[in-house]
């Protein structure tokens, strides 16, 4: 537990874990861990030796640990330190990042991600545009009416996983081609996968994840493929290409924004991409709404050529 490791990359971060930790311990008077007060203390907050006493660590490890010296910690340490200290769950997750250690919640109910009614607000005033939120792996938090005309067909739901979360990546790798909203797969997921490959970084180790990557892994071997490749990329702004049995393709330009509250949270949306894939998305809609009578016998002639893809 006291193993002394030197990589540059601990020079930044750990100056800031001491400070942190300090200014944690600082906050946490005797009274709040029901110890007595004890004699007048030069200091506010708990002492050093009393974090580690409660905390179950030896006082010099906890002292370097304080000090920002380059020792290695373990998750379960961390985890006594950070209920010593009181730490809430943004606190904790800090703590994890500034110690370099994964940090993996054990998650309960009420620590699911919850999309606020302001979020929805915003998504349902995106209408008539699709709009959704996803964290970084793909699930789908919330969507907005007319992402659910152009990706739910007949109101069925496709992008469940066997984790119990509607996820896009685990749709779109085992779903029936033919009934693939993604036209060219071959361009897309690769893209997909390299994103979400930038985010695991941030969450190895994490049983959600590591669950995740496995079970998509064993369903489908091109998934499987493109994860070995471990290409990386970021999220940016894309020209997509989908395909609906009512009206056919419909080309959409995708932007991310980022949710402030949300980590690795983002609202994407989707801009039809000229006049064709505008009408469509009205069709849809209608339809959707049950407001175009027979809006089902009407198509949208494909475009010339082979669109943009």
């Amino acid at each position: 537990m006291t193993t002394l490791t030197a990589p540059a990359r601990h020079h930044h971060r750990r100056p800031e874990l001491a400070a942190f930790l300090r200014s944690r311990r600082a906050r946490v008077t005797p009274e709040d861990v029901g110890m007595p007060p004890g004699l007048r203390r030069r200091t506010p907050g708990l002492r050093r030796e009393e974090v580690a006493q409660l905390s179950g660590v030896g006082v010099t490890w906890y002292t370097w640990l304080e000090q920002g010296r380059p020792i290695n910690a373990s998750a379960q340490v961390l985890d006594a330190v950070a209920r010593t200290l009181r730490l809430d769950r943004p606190e904790r997750e800090h703590l994890y990042h500034l110690a370099e250690v994964p940090y993996a919640p054990d998650r309960s109910p009420e620590d699911v991600e919850v999309v606020s009614p302001e979020i929805q607000g915003i998504l349902d005033a995106l209408v008539p545009h699709p709009a959704v939120v996803y964290n970084s792996r793909y699930d789908v938090l919330a969507t907005n009416s007319t992402y659910d005309a152009l990706f739910l067909p007949d109101g069925r739901d496709p992008l469940g996983n066997p984790l119990g979360v509607r996820n896009v990546l685990w749709t779109l790798f085992t779903i029936p081609e033919p009934s693939c909203p993604v036209v060219d797969k071959r361009v897309e997921l690769p893209v997909m996968v390299a994103q979400m490959r930038g985010a695991y970084g941030r969450h190895v180790g994490e049983p959600a994840w590591e669950t995740f990557v496995r079970l998509l892994s064993e369903a489908s071997p091109d998934f499987a493929g493109l994860w070995r490749s471990g290409d990386v990329v970021p999220p940016g702004t894309r020209v997509k290409t989908f395909r609906h049995d009512l009206v056919g393709e419909v080309r959409m330009t995708s932007v991310s924004l980022s949710i402030n509250g949300m980590p690795e949270c983002r609202i994407v949306t989707y801009t039809p991409n000229d006049e064709e894939s505008r009408l469509a998305i009205e069709i849809l809609r209608a339809a959707k709404e049950g407001t175009a009578g027979d809006v089902g016998k009407r198509r949208i002639p494909p475009p010339a050529g082979d669109g943009i893809r």
